[in-house]
């Protein structure tokens, strides 16, 4: 099918076709943008020709270890120089990488390092405790850990380990990068939130994550020499694959270990950050700062934010600041981002600034590296584009995982008809634009009625005094079920529980506002999403 009649001779060579992976962004950027800055922290500063080195010693030397071609390497690392350049060094030895969650508990760690069979650690010294119990634990070989202290944090060397400044002094600069053979080899793996049960590994390819850098440009629309500043943590998706993406723009990453307000405005007024990426509470902190927390600059920054619907008063406020917002979907299965809410302009542009705010709380359309991303009915039947019913999303293209690590049964449920089942429910507008209504896990049915909590949540989200809101179900013996509010208030106000129920009726029909307001503080995950599953757990006590 598409073949000529005759393509004697036209075979795939080594001139003509080589294997996708981002891998080649840096060996390129090491020659075309040789002393351009690639990365920032604290007093640390390399040029890509340091940072190309710097890789190709980290890679030569996991190789001396005995890492081979397959073998995993794991870190338990922040936002720091050693992570980025471990989404280099690590596959530059034919390794896997494997970024884990610094928040996890020792058993989740020892989980993962077993599942995945890492052959070495790096651990940063914060976490060493962490990561020495989790050795501990396991019952198969454990890995070799070598620390990454972080002296600008103040984290010192234990002096029990080797260090990753030796380890890179003891590899070769000379060292002859093992590049993929077939796109398809794993790059990356990563592992779910297991919030219902133990994790499960997702498996990247290169050519994945290659398609993934290049779709990301087009739609951030970037130029070169772009400032990154890593708010998304590395073990997230890879953070996004941004990392990966810069060196083909000569773009310069800013690490950052604590995301505070004060934080991202140093970054943005020092070093003129340009581009990040973050949940909607990275949002909130920047909106609610105090003025002392704050910095003035004069560019606009772009932001791409996901994890969880934005509130439309959230993006109403953040805008005023110099921050353009746009929002974008994704999961661990899918790389990070693969809609993103494109602006269409024309009426768009002639709306208040409540309705554009509205839109931009859209997850919209595909990436371009996406073949296809849609609603389907549980019979996998494109739902009626109403803005009314409902479905789940689905997904197929190049940024969809390998499939789950020695999970077979869960791969194949995940993949069925043909694509990947995100466990997202949505509707679509009239153009084709998604918009998620909720988890399936967290629809709430009340008396036979479906409730968005989302959509409850945004109401909640517009009161003055809330901060953060989260709304789960409350069993109720009358309806089965009613929403029930956990809310975050902002530092210095106070508002009741009839206050909030009130606030709500003005918008919301009576059925869908909250039944009961319980104010404190919400649990949150490392990369600011809501942790409902604890929540759920509290309202069935109530």
């Amino acid at each position: 099918m598409g073949w000529m009649a005759d393509e004697t001779g036209l075979e795939k060579t080594a001139a003509n076709h080589v294997a996708l992976t981002p891998l080649s962004h840096l060996r390129r950027a090491a020659q075309v943008f040789a002393d351009h800055t690639a990365v920032i922290y604290g007093s640390h500063r390399v040029s890509y020709r340091e940072y190309h080195a710097r890789c190709t010693r980290l890679a030569s030397a996991l190789a001396a270890l005995g890492v081979a071609p397959g073998d995993v390497v794991a870190t338990l690392i922040p936002n720091l120089p050693a992570q980025a350049e471990a989404h280099f060094g690590v596959p530059a030895c034919g390794g896997v990488l494997n970024t884990i969650n610094t928040r996890l508990d020792v058993d989740t760690v020892a989980y993962i390092l077993e599942h995945g069979g890492a052959k070495v650690l790096l651990v940063d010294s914060e976490f060493l405790e962490l990561a020495t119990a989790a050795l501990a634990r396991m019952q198969g070989d454990a890995p070799i850990l070598i620390e990454t202290p972080d002296l600008e944090a103040g984290f010192a060397a234990s002096g029990d380990h080797q260090t990753y400044e030796d380890l890179l002094a003891s590899g070769d600069p000379g060292f002859d990068w093992i590049m993929p053979q077939d796109e398809w080899e794993s790059l990356a793996l990563n592992y779910t939130s297991g919030t219902t049960g133990r994790p499960k590994g997702v498996v990247y390819h290169h050519r994945g994550a290659y398609l993934m850098t290049m779709g990301t440009v087009v739609s951030w629309r970037m130029v070169l020499k772009p400032v990154y500043l890593t708010i998304v943590p590395l073990f997230h998706c890879n953070g996004w694959n941004h990392t990966w993406m810069m060196p083909m723009l000569g773009g310069t990453v800013v690490c950052c270990r604590n995301i505070t307000p004060e934080a991202i405005y140093d970054a943005i007024a020092d070093h003129g950050v340009t581009h990040f990426g973050g949940a909607p509470i990275v949002l909130n902190l920047l909106v609610n700062a105090k003025e002392e927390q704050r910095r003035a600059f004069d560019h606009q920054v772009e932001v791409f934010t996901a994890g969880a619907p934005p509130a439309p008063a959230t993006l109403q406020k953040i805008e005023t600041l110099g921050f353009h917002i746009t929002q974008v979907y994704g999961l661990t299965e899918t790389y990070g981002h693969v809609t993103e809410c494109l602006w269409q302009g024309g009426n768009w542009d002639n709306l208040d600034q409540a309705g554009r705010a509205a839109i931009k709380a859209r997850q919209g359309i595909a990436f371009p590296m996406m073949e296809d991303i849609t609603v389907v009915d549980e019979n996998m039947q494109q739902i009626p584009q109403n803005a009314s019913d409902q479905g789940e999303i689905v997904m197929r293209g190049n940024s969809v995982m390998k499939g789950y690590l020695k999970n077979p049964e869960a791969t194949a449920e995940a993949f069925a008809g043909g694509y990947f089942h995100s466990g997202d429910i949505a509707i679509q507008h009239p153009d084709g634009y998604i918009q998620i209504a909720d988890r399936a896990k967290d629809i709430i049915i009340s008396g036979g009625e479906n409730i968005s909590s989302v959509e409850v949540e945004g109401v909640l989200m517009g009161h003055p005094a809330v901060n953060l809101a989260a709304v789960v179900a409350k069993p109720d013996d009358k309806w089965g079920e009613v929403p029930c509010a956990f809310v975050e208030l902002k530092e210095g106000h106070e508002v009741s529980e009839a206050e909030i129920i009130a606030f709500s009726r003005e918008t919301l029909a009576g059925f869908k506002a909250p039944k009961r307001v319980v104010f404190q503080e919400l649990p949150k995950t490392s990369t600011g999403k809501i942790q409902k599953f604890e929540l759920r757990g509290i309202a069935k006590s109530l």
